[in-house]
């Protein structure tokens, strides 16, 4: 299977993931919703997200939490219900993050902001190179000056990026369905990594 072919497919995993984040599925709230609960909570708006976080690494480390999320959605392409399952958790941990911080979901520019926070610390040099600082908020008039080249330069990176965080891990192998056997894949590893790439969601959208 080609690079190119692989690419494509994990781009259909994160659009897949991003609009059922979006949008919200059956027994599970959209970004948005999940990020006005926090907002009601007290506290500063990091503090808010640092919440948001931690309940969001305990989910992430929970197999029935994530085993539960793929009995209630169906990805159409073959990929693992544990990758599949996980990366909707952090997608629509970010895009909650994103909404804190005042940007706009259904925008373009900001779902492939959210698609380079997956990658986690790489996120930072990823961004850097497209003069994004992660570390300083990026403002939603900083977003509306992405362009739309740029956008899919991100994409590109992001999806390069995944593919080789998976395999490294041998959680995911993306030329043919692996069956999930018991549990989630690295229930330890998970955790970690949705806390990483919380971390950089935050930095990206609410820290000034």
């Amino acid at each position: 299977m080609s690079k190119e072919i692989s690419e494509n497919k994990m781009m259909q995993v994160l659009d897949w993931s991003y609009g059922k984040a979006v949008n919200g599925v059956a027994g599970l709230g959209s970004a948005s919703e999940l990020a006005e609960d926090y907002m009601k909570k007290n506290g500063s708006r990091i503090e808010q997200v640092n919440a948001l976080i931690r309940w969001q690494n305990t989910k992430a480390g929970t197999s029935g939490f994530v085993t539960g999320i793929g009995g209630l959605i169906t990805l159409p392409v073959a990929v693992p219900v544990s990758i599949s399952s996980v990366m909707y958790v952090q997608v629509r941990m970010i895009a909650a993050i994103a909404h804190i911080g005042g940007h706009d979901l259904h925008d373009d520019r900001v779902k492939s902001l959210v698609y380079a926070c997956l990658t986690g610390n790489a996120a930072k040099d990823m961004l850097k190179d497209f003069g994004i600082v992660v570390g300083t908020k990026v403002t939603t008039s900083a977003v509306k000056n992405i362009s739309g080249k740029t956008m899919v330069a991100i994409n590109q990176k992001v999806g390069f990026r995944l593919i080789t965080k998976f395999g490294e891990k041998g959680a995911i192998n993306l030329g043919k369905a692996i069956p999930l056997v018991g549990g989630v894949i690295g229930a330890t590893f998970d955790s970690v990594t949705t806390n990483a790439v919380g971390n950089i969601a935050r930095d990206t959208f609410i820290t000034a």
